[in-house]
């Protein structure tokens, strides 16, 4: 097995610990071996978000356990792996420091590269890992800490050309979840109540929607949501319901509105006649935006893709993929890098302040 090429990705930024295994199939074509994932939802959910302190020592729990399962449903050796992939940042310091310190272990024991990834550049390429997608393409990503329209050249040269001001979409969606004293995490949450409410019953702002421009802000909707609930006398389920959906419909306006003026921004970046449009991170599971954003009215050519959900949300696969991309250019990291907890994809983009903008 040595002729072929195993790279073990890890992810530890945020909530979820992943370990995963990919290569390449006969077709040269990017293939998951193995992508385990596990989830911190029970440890979050009493404080309503994620606790970083508690974040970090529950991925210092399983990492080791995590990366022998990987291996064994791959059904491969420890010593088959090429190369071992470490999520270096954006995320939170704890949580990155356990798995770049757990890939760096590996990498001196094992006397293999070792590959820092940027988590968002994981998003970025992660729907390739299911379908042949070809450069170039935007990126849209929602998710609990970012928030973007990137133009993905090609692999190594991305280009933001929006981003939030303030809070993530993800975030939105926590908070509000929270206000309506619903579960964490607050997306899934919301996207279930709205079904059964009035989407039409208030009326929510519309941040930044008439600015020519690919930019977000969602704190004021927040904070509209809040002074909303402040109003009612009771917040009764029906209530809750119609609140959730109104505030569903509410962003899938923006994403509507921002996302067509960020193809037209594409197409004259590019110079491509037809725009496709990867939608990544974990708010790319919520199935009412994805029917909004796969039904966009646009003048052009377009195509909209959606990973599946387990390659939504953190994993590692996406993280392997990303390794196994520079492993093949030799591009390798050494052993004294550190984690970055703010780390754009772009490095040349303007800096706006918030949250997401990492």
């Amino acid at each position: 097995m040595k002729n072929k090429i195993y790279i073990l990705g890890i992810e530890s930024s945020c909530d979820e610990t992943s370990v995963a295994i990919v290569t390449r199939d006969k077709n040269n074509q990017p293939q998951i071996l193995s992508n385990i994932i596990k989830s911190q939802i029970e440890v979050h959910k009493l404080f309503g978000g994620v606790v970083p302190e508690l974040a970090a020592r529950a991925h210092s729990d399983v990492i080791d356990v995590l990366v022998m399962q990987a291996i064994k449903k791959a059904k491969i050796k420890l010593s088959d792996i090429s190369a071992v992939a470490a999520t270096t940042g954006p995320g939170l310091l704890g949580g990155l420091l356990v798995g770049v310190v757990a890939a760096k272990t590996l990498s001196s024991i094992l006397k293999i590269p070792f590959i820092a990834v940027n988590h968002l550049e994981g998003h970025a390429l992660s729907a390739q890992l299911e379908k042949d997608i070809s450069f170039p393409y935007l990126l849209l990503l929602v998710s609990g800490g970012h928030t973007e329209f990137t133009v993905v050249h090609k692999f190594n040269h991305y280009e933001r050309i929006g981003t939030t001001v303030d809070d993530a979409l993800g975030e939105a969606f926590d908070k509000t979840a929270r206000l309506l004293k619903l579960g964490y995490p607050g997306g899934p949450q919301i996207e279930k109540l709205a079904k059964n409410g009035n989407e039409n019953k208030y009326e929510l702002p519309l941040p930044l929607i008439h600015e020519k421009n690919s930019y977000f802000s969602f704190s004021g909707l927040k904070s509209s949501v809040g002074q909303l609930v402040q109003k009612q006398k009771r917040l009764t389920p029906t209530i809750k319901k119609d609140i959730a959906a109104s505030f569903q419909k509410t962003i899938g306006e923006i994403l509507s509105v921002k996302t067509k003026f960020a193809m037209s921004q594409f197409q004259k970046l590019t110079k491509e006649t037809e725009v496709n449009v990867v939608v990544a991170g974990g708010v790319a599971a919520n199935q009412y935006l994805k029917n909004i954003l796969c039904n966009l009215d646009t003048p052009y050519p377009n195509q909209v893709y959606f990973p599946s959900m387990k390659l939504c949300t953190d994993n590692g696969a996406m993280i392997a993929y990303a390794g196994l991309l520079r492993f093949e250019k030799k591009i390798f990291s050494k052993l004294n890098i550190k984690p970055r907890p703010r780390w754009p994809l772009d490095d040349k983009a303007i800096f706006a302040k918030g949250k997401g903008l990492r």
